[in-house]
């Protein structure tokens, strides 16, 4: 008797996270006309590029290298900014948090439809102890690279926004999403 009303309950737990649109994290519903791109930045093998290449992998995006290829959308990374604020004071005067902020922008060329512009923005806070300098330079590294994965998360999930015509679909599938139909 326990068994069936158990089953029943976790039957009825599934459909409704599954009915509310529920995924799992780190797993981004990125557009069909952007599962192949192209990825262009000022330092490909700087830790911003590499973390968001890493999220596009992980949203199941294929990115190519051949720079030739003109039908295939193009993601521009732009500069990565980071500012400081001090938020609080020790008594003798000097700085006890900061709060750092860090953005990033981006482009995504789309052939024959335009630009598309998207940006990211995230802040976190330090406590700055004189006492432990050397642990503060690595806790500020890490902090650094926290963020910069949070922005590179932000990025992959703005590109579910990026409207496209959708020219590799139907008109009719392109009609039922919204899109403007291929002509």
């Amino acid at each position: 008797m326990r068994h069936p009303i158990l089953a029943a309950l976790l039957s009825v737990a599934v459909l409704v996270t599954a009915g509310c649109g529920f995924s799992l994290r780190g797993t981004t519903s990125v557009p069909q006309s952007l599962q192949t791109l192209i990825m262009e930045g000022g330092d490909p093998y700087g830790p911003m590029s590499r973390a968001v290449r890493g999220q596009l992998r992980q949203s199941g995006v294929t990115i190519v290298n051949d720079n030739t290829r003109k039908d295939l959308p193009i993601l521009r990374l732009g500069t990565e900014g980071a500012s400081q604020e001090t938020v609080s004071i020790f008594q003798t005067g000097t700085t006890a948090e900061y709060q750092i902020a860090m953005t990033i922008s981006a482009q995504i060329v789309i052939p024959n439809e335009g630009v598309y512009r998207i940006s990211a923005k995230t802040f976190r806070s330090f406590f700055d102890n004189p006492l432990t300098a050397l642990a503060k330079d690595n806790e500020q590294d890490m902090l650094y690279q926290e963020m910069r994965e949070q922005l590179a998360q932000q990025l992959v999930r703005k590109l579910a926004t990026v409207q496209t015509t959708g020219k590799d679909q139907s008109d009719d599938e392109a009609q039922l999403e919204g899109a403007v139909p291929a002509q």
